[in-house]
């Protein structure tokens, strides 16, 4: 595996890279990168693309240098509004994403943001999702993995039912003041609200199994959406027969 040293020997290459590129007119620290991140953190660079130079141009420029002097392989692209985001994996299993952004749109998406040099435009902040839609989500997958089970669809409906369980701690994450996206918060969640979730882990492929574990994080979705009751007294009618299989 890498190192930390391994990690900001690199960072410490790319920003010199990036501020002897004429095309770079900005750079900042994202991510983990920017928060602080620990041994095991990815590294996340992101850079504004001066006026009138291809966005494309300087990234396939930059991917051609890091595949053959450190021997990186790209997984795969990300384009969010009017930046790319490519993920790369380096020997030692670090992961390295890089973002190119046109200058005129080049500033913070969200709180983890550090600029290291140049400028940055300030984007209104997007806030955290509303309740109402975390939990409109889980109540959709929830739905969806009951009638996979129905179909006999069982893998598809484990896939579901892992949904339903990520949007429902979400909710839980954000109701607490915690980071809610991609279980980042999860695991500061407290003791008694994630061993609720336990049993909403299915131990096999059996419809009875499946739609067990399906209640148990469909049950778990509702109880953490009390601060929307309005939104629980429409739903949970529609969801008795899912949570059937959680009662005694």
């Amino acid at each position: 595996m890498f190192s930390s040293d391994d990690r900001e020997q690199l960072r410490t290459r790319l920003i010199e890279r990036a501020r002897s590129d004429p095309r770079i007119s900005a750079a900042a620290t994202v991510g983990s990168s920017a928060s602080g991140g620990d041994r095991w953190s990815d590294l996340d660079l992101t850079f504004a693309v001066a006026p009138g130079v291809p966005v494309k141009d300087v990234l396939d420029e930059w991917t051609g240098s890091l595949v053959s002097a450190d021997g990186a392989a790209v997984l795969f692209d990300l384009p969010v509004w009017s930046t790319i985001y490519r993920v790369f994996l380096l020997p030692g299993a670090l992961q390295v994403d890089l973002s190119f952004t046109p200058a005129s749109d080049f500033g913070a998406r969200g709180p983890r943001f550090e600029l290291l040099f140049g400028d940055a435009v300030r984007h209104p902040d997007p806030g955290a999702p509303p309740l109402e839609s975390l939990f409109g989500l889980g109540v959709h997958h929830a739905v969806r993995g009951h009638i996979c089970i129905e179909r006999g669809r069982v893998w598809q409906a484990e896939y579901w039912i892992h949904e339903t369980r990520n949007q429902a701690l979400a909710l839980a994450c954000q109701r607490r003041g915690l980071e809610s996206s991609h279980g980042r918060g999860f695991d500061a969640l407290p003791a008694d609200v994630r061993d609720a979730f336990a049993g909403s882990l299915a131990r096999d492929l059996t419809a009875p199994e499946l739609r067990r574990a399906l209640a148990v994080a469909t049950a778990g979705l509702l109880r953490e959406a009390d601060d929307i009751p309005e939104s629980v007294r429409r739903v949970e009618p529609m969801l008795a027969e899912i949570l059937d299989a959680h009662r005694p």
